[in-house]
Formats: C-alpha cells, sequence, structure tokens
C-alpha cells in the first residue's frame, strides 16, 4: 500500500490569532498545506487525510476540493475534545482538545496503511517528504518509525518563543529521548527554554523534531494505550497536552522499538506569529524564483 499523509489542521491558532491554516501565503493564494501537499504528490504519497474541527470543516473543504480533486485522494478527521477518552470526566473548563498524539489517535479509523504525520502551518521542503516517502516504503515496521530531524537554530522565530521535541540522538542515528520544549527562544548569543522559572541552555545544533514523524499503523493501539495512562495521570489538569514526543518518548523507554532520526537540509519556516507572515511569503517566493515550485501550484 502507498503511504498516507496525515495533516494536523485541528489547532485553534492560539498565538497567531485567526485561522492560520487555510491563509494564502503563495502568490496565486496557496496555503502552506499546498506546498506540503504538493510536495507529498511528487514524492509518492497518494491519499491525505486532514485532521480538522467541525465548526470550520465546510470552508475547509471549499478551498481544498476543488483543487486536489483527481490529484489525490482526500479523507477528514475530526478532533473533538471526548474523542477516545471513554468514561473520564472531562474537567469542564477544558475548552480544546488534548493535543497532537490525541490528533493522530482521532485518525486510527481513516488509515490503515504506513503514514507521515506533519503541521498545517509549517514549510518542510522536497526533500523531507521525499525522505520520509523511502523510509514509509522501506524500513518502517511495527517496531521501527522514524522522524525527519531539523537543526534547532534553524527553526526559531524572531517574534517569540516556540515549542519544539528536542532529540537526543545516538551514534546510530537513532532516537534516544525526545522531550517538548514549549518557550524555546534565542538571545544573546544563547537558546534557551523555560520550564517553570527555570532556564536551560540548548546546543545550537540540536536536532528538534518539527511534528514530521512517519508511522506503521500499529503507532494508534499504543498511541491508545498511552493516552488513557496520559488521561488517568494529567487528565484533571485543563491545561495538559498530550504530545506526540510523549509517545515517542515511551515507544524508546518501554522498549517497544527504535525510531529513526532521519536529517534533512530541506529549509523550514512557519507561522507561529503574524509578525512570521511576511518572511514566510518572502522564502516562498524566493524558492518560486529558483525555479522549485510553479507560481500557481494547482494550475
Amino acid at each position: 500500500m502507498q503511504p498516507t499523509l496525515l495533516i494536523l489542521a485541528a489547532g485553534m491558532a492560539s498565538r497567531y490569532g485567526s485561522m492560520k491554516q487555510i491563509q494564502g501565503f503563495g502568490p496565486s493564494g496557496e496555503t502552506i498545506m499546498d506546498y506540503s501537499i504538493y510536495d507529498a504528490i511528487r514524492a509518492g504519497f497518494t491519499k491525505v487525510v486532514f485532521i480538522i474541527r467541525k465548526d470550520f470543516a465546510e470552508d475547509f473543504k471549499n478551498i481544498f476540493e476543488p483543487k486536489l480533486k483527481g490529484k489525490v485522494a482526500i479523507d477528514y478527521v475530526y478532533q473533538d475534545l471526548h474523542s477516545f477518552t471513554g468514561d473520564f470526566p472531562v474537567p469542564a473548563d477544558r475548552s480544546k482538545p488534548w493535543g497532537t498524539a490525541h490528533a493522530v489517535l482521532c485518525a486510527r479509523d481513516a488509515i490503515k496503511e504506513p503514514f507521515a504525520v506533519i503541521n498545517a502551518d509549517d514549510f518542510y521542503g522536497r526533500d523531507s517528504f521525499e525522505k520520509a516517502y523511502a523510509f514509509l516504503t522501506g524500513p518502517v515496521s511495527p517496531n521501527v518509525y522514524c522522524i525527519i530531524g531539523y537543526e534547532l537554530a534553524k527553526t526559531l522565530s524572531d517574534n517569540g518563543t516556540v515549542s519544539r521535541g528536542v532529540c537526543q540522538v545516538d551514534a546510530a542515528g537513532n532516537l534516544v529521548s525526545i522531550a517538548e520544549r514549549t518557550k524555546i527562544y534565542e538571545k544573546d548569543g544563547k537558546i534557551t527554554y523555560e520550564e517553570g522559572d527555570k532556564k536551560f541552555e540548548v546546543p545550537y545544533d540540536s536536532k528538534v523534531s518539527m511534528n514530521f514523524w512517519a508511522f506503521d499503523p500499529s503507532v494508534f493501539a499504543y498511541t491508545e494505550k498511552i493516552f488513557k495512562e496520559f488521561l488517568a495521570e494529567q487528565g484533571s489538569n485543563p491545561k495538559a497536552e498530550f504530545f506526540i514526543p510523549i509517545i515517542g518518548d515511551k515507544f524508546i523507554k518501554e522498549g517497544k522499538g527504535s525510531i529513526k532520526v532521519i536529517p534533512t537540509g530541506a529549509k523550514w519556516f512557519g507561522v507561529t506569529y503574524k509578525e512570521d507572515a511576511p518572511e514566510v511569503q518572502a522564502s516562498l517566493n524566493a524558492l518560486i524564483a529558483k525555479g522549485e515550485y510553479p507560481s500557481n501550484l494547482w494550475k
């Protein structure tokens, strides 16, 4: 079976201030997702599954279905606060779903083949999709997953803090551990993350996950198991989030298998804040000028 691309597009975009998943950045109104889908199709992916919220499903479909019709198979999954919570009493003051790993779990019934996971608002570059496709049609298995690894220094924003899954990698290129750091920034020649009231320095060349993962579909059953444990331990906290790196870290530490960290030289950029938008547009225009993308992706 050909691999599927799963796109996480259900975020509430709280820091950005608008629905950036469907904002046009390209010269013909292309979203960042358009470029990811374009790169995925030419790498060999034949199906795209979007994780979205029901309250903007109609607008979302009206934007993407006309231009993708006949080019790639499409499916939709809705991430809901109560999905896979069973009898667990969801806190009354919790307003949004449980995070990126929960979003992946919500796609369980839509994906039966090896698949890659990406964020909707990150530009990953052609090389990343080609490497993910090669992995998903090759060494992927129930006990071998992978991350496309980026250099931390190349993934920061000048306009505020970012969240990154910081990786420890062994000499063989396998992930040793991954930890989600939610307040990373560069200042005075150092990269720092904050945790509580403490600050910690991170090496410039650290490999980080930009949420570009490649999985065997067996990950769904494992994720559901870990989600139940997460709810029991942290579910009463209305701000607790179930991130994909939690799954990766437990997968390794519980001896379930290995996760390859596949480095890429592709240029990453994204829109965490509104102030990032002009730089994203300039970066896309530069790639178009080099001939890496047409001025109209779907013409």
